[in-house]
């Protein structure tokens, strides 16, 4: 069945660029490195899928002469879309090709079967929970770099979605550090539910919530998550495995704690982290009262000595970190203020952005 359109170049390019980063780039199934385009309701749909994480995207800046579907390379369509300047391309297909045409351009790309694509799963019955999307995008960005890549304990290479009553938590954790941001949740389908999503599905979604207002409607299986918000749906498989039990990780009794300027101590870690290497890869924190210390050592290359004016009224307390880690965590954070706690220096440090942000990282030995 041929297709006839005409649509709106910028929006296609919008959910082609989505989209292309879900299709699989390396895969022996070369229906998997390509899109499916689909009109629905005189709209256009745009799917694609790697097995695991899918994606449908949705395109109402379109006027649909002849319905369809089509299944063409998202690569060579992607690009062909963005380098194009027309206001509106026509997409046609005929037995063999698709066809994009511009004011001064005519591009025709081979297509596959649309019945030979994988089925992309929608949201479909009532969803467990929803999220305001700018909570969502907010929890995410707090969350996800901590979370490990390419571990062989497959739990903790994704993000814990947690739903207890009206509260969602999404955690993460590579073993050096632990992630936990919480939100509101509207009670959708009553019951705590939780899933561990894996990271691909998490920064499709991240990337969504960019431009979505309103609320994400989420629905949790055994198996499976799908999460719906404005025109585009995101699911995902789910990772096997057990969570490790994260609230055991989070000290309770640091009782030596300091607020401080986020920025001012990110910027104070990124200057101490210029004279670190790989071999070296800690900064000293030296709390002593008024004061935080900041000093570092590469081998052959110098040394980095940084204060930093705080309010700080404890015995004093030397304790090493990997800066990186908590750089990653300061430059998520919106909060102007942190607090940040210690009990030893072989203890984990806790840093807090009011009530709804923990993290925890492990120290390193710089003796």
């Amino acid at each position: 069945m041929t297709m006839k359109l005409a649509i709106n170049r910028q929006a296609f390019s919008t959910a082609l660029g989505e989209a292309a980063t879900v299709a699989a780039s390396r895969t022996p199934k070369p229906i998997l490195q390509c899109v499916l385009l689909r009109t629905v309701d005189r709209a256009l749909v745009v799917m694609a899928t790697d097995l695991e994480t899918s994606l449908r995207v949705g395109v109402p800046q379109v006027e649909v002469s002849d319905p369809g579907a089509a299944v063409v390379s998202a690569e060579k369509l992607t690009a062909i879309v963005r380098e194009s300047s027309d206001e509106v391309l026509h997409v046609e297909t005929d037995a063999q090709f698709c066809h994009i045409r511009g004011e001064d351009s005519h591009f025709q790309i081979f297509m596959l079967d649309p019945a030979e694509y994988p089925p992309i799963p929608d949201l479909e019955g009532e969803p467990h929970l929803r999220v305001p999307a700018e909570e969502l995008a907010r929890m995410i960005a707090y969350t996800c770099y901590a979370a490990a890549k390419e571990n062989t304990r497959f739990a903790i290479n994704g993000l814990l979605w947690e739903k207890r009553g009206r509260r969602l938590r999404l955690v993460a954790t590579d073993g050096r550090r632990l992630a936990l941001a919480m939100g509101a949740a509207a009670d959708g389908g009553g019951e705590n539910v939780e899933a561990i999503v894996p990271l691909k599905a998490v920064s499709t979604l991240q990337r969504v919530l960019a431009d979505v207002e309103g609320d994400v409607r989420v629905r949790m299986t055994p198996n499976q998550i799908v999460a719906q918000a404005g025109l585009a749906t995101v699911s995902s498989v789910l990772v096997e495995g057990h969570f490790p039990k994260y609230e055991d990780v989070i000290p309770q009794d640091n009782d030596k704690k300091v607020e401080m300027n986020a920025g001012e101590f990110l910027r104070a870690l990124k200057r101490a982290a210029l004279l670190t290497t790989q071999e070296s890869r800690g900064v000293r924190l030296s709390f002593k009262k008024g004061v935080l210390e900041l000093t570092s050592r590469a081998p052959e290359q110098g040394e980095a000595h940084i204060t930093l004016p705080i309010e700080y009224e404890y015995e004093p307390l030397a304790i090493g970190f990997n800066p990186g880690l908590l750089i990653d965590a300061l430059k998520a954070l919106e909060p102007e203020t942190v607090e940040f706690s210690m009990k030893e220096a072989n203890r984990p440090g806790l840093l807090r952005a009011g009530t709804d942000f923990t993290y925890v990282v492990m120290p390193v030995n710089l003796s």
